[in-house]
């Protein structure tokens, strides 16, 4: 009877070693941004970002090769520098955003490619639709800040299909092309903090 009841308590204790090793990465807002592009009039690129977000890191190893990643971004912080067109993008034509506040993006796996390129494979849901998508990530390394600090930083790439997510608002030039270009370019620029 003994030993049934030592292996189950080794097997507790070493399964509480290895969650205590999990290091919860705090996201470094003022040096992050969440930004995006889309086509305008096919001849051009609008730009925008969103201000409120949260992005959070747990990982044991230093590379980041079994992180887990969750996003949420409010999609009311939706900032292009133009008040009417930001409030076009809240609206049921695109984000919804008083029936669908969060956008959220859950990582399912990261697979390095190279030194220091990864994949990014997860869930990304816009309004009631939820979808897989593949980003690229470009881990820029490990540093100490002046203040004793161990931070991370990454830069995280990628495009996502606008009308497959039911943001299928549009107009068509005089030409046939599309106002509003149906691919959205993500460019993330993510620091965070290892807790000391």
């Amino acid at each position: 009877m003994k030993q049934p009841l030592t292996i189950l308590l080794t097997l507790i204790v070493l399964t509480g070693v290895s969650l205590g090793q999990s290091t919860h990465w705090k996201l470094d807002k003022a040096h992050s941004g969440v930004n995006f592009s889309v086509a305008h009039l096919v001849i051009s690129e609008v730009t925008g970002l969103f201000s409120d977000y949260d992005v959070t890191v747990v990982s044991d190893r230093d590379d980041f090769t079994d992180a887990k990643v969750n996003v949420v971004i409010k999609t009311t912080s939706v900032n292009t520098q133009v008040e009417k067109r930001d409030q076009h993008l809240r609206s049921d034509d695109f984000f919804n955003s008083e029936k669908f506040p969060d956008m959220k993006f859950v990582g399912k796996t990261i697979e390095k490619q190279d030194r220091n390129e990864y994949v990014l494979v997860g869930d990304l849901t816009i309004r009631d639709i939820t979808k897989e998508v593949r980003l690229d990530v470009l881990f820029g390394g490990i540093t100490q800040d002046p203040w004793g600090n161990t931070r991370a930083g990454f830069k995280i790439t990628g495009e996502v299909d606008r009308f497959a997510f039911g943001l299928k608002w549009n107009a068509a030039t005089e030409a046939g092309g599309l106002v509003a270009g149906e691919t959205i370019r993500i460019i993330c620029n993510i620091e965070v903090i290892k807790p000391k």
